[in-house]
């Protein structure tokens, strides 16, 4: 789980200070928005106090109707210590009520010049990313023709190497031996490169490149969604191996099942062209079109004439 600062969403999105400035080290503790309707009516009973509170138009149009006493009380009982901060939307004024009592409670207040749901959307995106489900696995995350293709396989296999062959060929490396990975919908993973290694590549023998520095910024990439997995492992003459792709695997990670292949190493294979074609073979499977199902017809289809012009043996005697 991320951890996330008030004084972030202040770099973040630019956001106009108005009170509460010694708050700003208060910590989220969830990445759910509130917008707190109902307690303006003096409802706190379930009050989310430790949620980001966002006060658009209709809040503040009902906050003008209340008597000077009731605005004070609102303004204190949604002020608490939990509260990490109070954004307002639209550039509108803000109540001095409110001002006061997050000066006093040291709640930040905020204030956005964009529209009520603008403000939630964005917010809600970069708290469900900092609290997304975290992850990290060993192996080699690639851009190929658009689909992130995760390349795992033990140490020593060679995904280094085939990384820096899909390289050469045009498309971009994300990360190199360790890939984070984390859960940013019910079904989106969404892998990036630690920062210490970002862009770097190591190859046995050769020792740690640059591929930015080699290769331009168009050889990499910071983050991109994990649609493909394909594993490495050595040839096993006593294993059998998928021939016609029908059957497809999947992996779990997190809680996401992700499309899995097996590529089997050995002697004379070039798998950087085998990567790069079952990339663009499952771009294919997305779009409609499954090479080894229409195969699969056409053996059926071509049975079922062979049955028909097979003469019956009748025995007329």
């Amino acid at each position: 789980m991320g951890k996330v600062q008030t004084k972030d969403l202040l770099k973040q999105f630019n956001l106009e200070l108005i009170a509460g400035e010694e708050g700003l080290d208060r910590e989220f503790i969830m990445s759910d928005i509130s917008r707190p309707g109902i307690e303006l009516t003096g409802y706190f009973r379930y009050y989310p106090k430790a949620r980001l509170q966002v006060l658009g138009k209709t809040e503040l149009s009902y906050f003008k109707e209340l008597t000077n006493e009731e605005r004070i009380d609102r303004c204190h009982r949604m002020c608490t210590d939990v509260t990490p901060c109070i954004v307002v939307s639209r550039g509108m004024d803000v109540p001095k009520e409110l001002v006061e009592a997050c000066n006093e409670k040291n709640v930040p207040l905020m204030r956005s010049p964009y529209k009520t749901t603008r403000v939630v959307s964005r917010l809600t995106n970069f708290l469900e990313a900092k609290f997304a489900p975290f992850t990290a696995m060993h192996g080699v995350l690639v851009d190929i023709h658009g689909v992130g293709v995760l390349i795992t396989g033990q140490s020593g296999v060679g995904k280094s190497e085939t990384a820096l062959e899909l390289i050469k060929r045009g498309h971009r490396l994300v990360a190199d031996d360790s890939v984070e990975i984390r859960q940013e919908d019910y079904d989106r993973l969404i892998g990036s490169s630690p920062q210490l290694i970002e862009h770097l590549l190591e190859i046995r023998g050769l020792g740690i490149i640059n591929v930015m520095t080699l290769f331009g910024a168009s050889a990499v990439r910071s983050h991109k969604k994990i649609d493909y997995v394909i594993n490495l492992e050595l040839w096993d003459e006593k294993k059998q191996y998928d021939r016609l792709g029908i059957d497809e695997e999947t992996i779990k990670i997190i809680d996401v099942k992700v499309p899995k292949a097996i590529i089997p190493v050995r002697p004379g294979r070039n798998l950087a062209v085998i990567i790069e074609v079952a990339a663009m073979n499952f771009r294919l499977k997305r779009m409609g079109v499954n090479a080894a199902e229409e195969f699969s017809a056409r053996l059926t289809t071509m049975i079922d004439r062979e049955k028909d012009n097979i003469p019956l043996d009748i025995d007329m005697d």
